[in-house]
This record gives structure tokens, sequence and C-alpha cells, in this order.
């Protein structure tokens, strides 16, 4: 019985799934079909993470916002720039603030 992901995978996965001689059918995708996956794939390691909360689904999490800063020409350096004004502007998320009107 097979099962149908058409899903991102990790780009050792076909290569793991041969020497397991499990069949498998897989393409390369164009590259509007790259962004779009790769963008639902942040969400399902992100919901993953929201349910299992453990440091092996973070991981995956930034392993996808990688990519993502890749395929965008971003660097780490300008996201961080970024990051520090907003925190400097509005302030982060470690407090337990919840806003419940405005």
């Amino acid at each position: 019985m097979t099962t149908k992901h058409n899903k991102l995978v990790r780009s050792k996965i076909p290569q793991m799934l041969k020497e397991k001689k499990i069949p498998y059918k897989s393409h390369i995708a164009s590259q509007a079909e790259y962004v779009e996956k790769l963008y639902e794939k942040l969400l399902e390691e992100a919901i993953e993470l929201a349910k299992d909360r453990n440091p092996e689904e973070l991981a995956d999490v930034l392993e996808v916002i990688e990519a993502i800063k890749v395929l965008n020409g971003w660097t780490t350096e300008e996201i961080e720039v970024i990051r520090l004004k907003k925190l400097a502007d509005r302030g982060g998320f470690d407090q337990p603030i919840i806003l419940e009107e405005s």
C-alpha cells in the first residue's frame, strides 16, 4: 500500500528510501512549486512544534526558515537587524502579556 504525500521533503529522503528498498515516486519542483511547498512546509513544521513542543521540531522549523532565507536572498545579519529593531520598538515575546481587547 502506498501513501500519497505531495510535500517537500529533506534532500536525503529519496536516497534513504532507496537504501531501504522502499518504492517511492518524486519529482524536482519548478521554482513556483518549490516556493509554495516551502511555505506549506513552514506551516506544517510550526504546527508540529506547537503540538509536540520539542527541540527536534524547533530544529525542523529553523531548517525551513534557513531555506526561505536562501530562497529570498536574505542574510542572517539583515534579518537580525530587523528583529532587533522590532524588539527595541515593540518589545519581544518574553512576557506573558495577553491583549484581550483593543
